[in-house]
């Protein structure tokens, strides 16, 4: 049932353009994995190859210090309503914060939106779709506005207090050079 491609196809990226929700995985070389839900309007497919998204401040930097660490990142999506299927995308991941040099042509990709703090690229290796026959239908109701509210009341020096505190290293230790150059 799985199907294999080298890049997205033109249907592929209407399927992703759909979807409210898409998880990520990554992991160090010694350490935990890592995988997170991510939702709000945070995804883009920049050609058949490349797809980024804007990562907002959450509670670890997990997926920053494991790409730092060795780039692997599979980003899946599955489809929770009318035809079943899953969407996975594997390759290799790079962090752009505000301070480095592509982040000004990518971050107009994106709406601005509270607390963002790096832009996560993905180069595409390899793209797989499964059947999605065990998903179960959910109906999407509304995006969470609470991490974007939390964001707002801390305001930007804030942010950056809790980047200092929470998101310079990984849970297993690895650096995020959320801040250095």
């Amino acid at each position: 049932m799985a199907k294999f491609y080298p890049q997205l196809t033109e249907e592929l990226q209407a399927f992703i353009q759909e979807q409210k929700i898409f998880f990520t995985a990554t992991a160090p070389t010694a350490g935990r994995i890592n995988l997170s839900p991510k939702g709000i309007d945070t995804f883009r497919c920049i050609d058949l190859a490349t797809v980024a998204y804007l990562d907002l401040t959450g509670s670890g930097n997990e997926t920053a210090a494991h790409l730092l660490e060795n780039g692997r990142m599979t980003i899946m999506f599955c489809s929770f309503d009318r035809q079943p299927l899953i969407l996975r995308l594997y390759g290799l991941g790079k962090v752009i914060r505000p301070i480095d040099e592509q982040w000004e042509t990518l971050h107009l990709l994106f709406p601005s939106l509270p607390g963002e703090r790096q832009i996560i690229m993905l180069d595409i290796e390899s793209v797989q779709t499964s059947c999605g026959y065990g998903v179960p239908l959910y109906e999407f109701k509304q995006e969470r506005q609470t991490l974007l509210n939390w964001a707002k009341r801390k305001g930007t020096q804030g942010i950056k207090k809790y980047w200092q505190e929470k998101n310079q290293q990984s849970i297993d230790g690895l650096p995020t050079k959320l801040f250095s150059e």
